[in-house]
């Protein structure tokens, strides 16, 4: 699992507040992963919002706007 841009410190963290007494390593890493692949796409659909209105910056708006089509929401 190398490669991995979060840490695997806070998927521990994340599932513990959801919930769970106990999280394996394994999920923990898996969680992370699916994590990024989520925010990558978040990102990349904010990258086209910012493009569109002629920005090359990414602004807390896109990402919102990016995160609801995103998630489905």
């Amino acid at each position: 699992m190398a490669g991995l841009e979060l840490a695997v410190a806070p998927m521990h963290r994340l599932c513990k507040k959801a919930g769970a007494e106990r999280v394996s390593e394994a999920a923990a890493k898996e969680l992370a992963k699916e994590l990024e692949k989520i925010g990558t796409k978040i990102a990349k659909e904010a990258l086209d919002f910012a493009m569109h209105a002629g920005r090359k910056t990414i602004k807390a708006e896109d990402i919102e706007i990016a995160a609801r089509k995103v998630m489905g929401k």
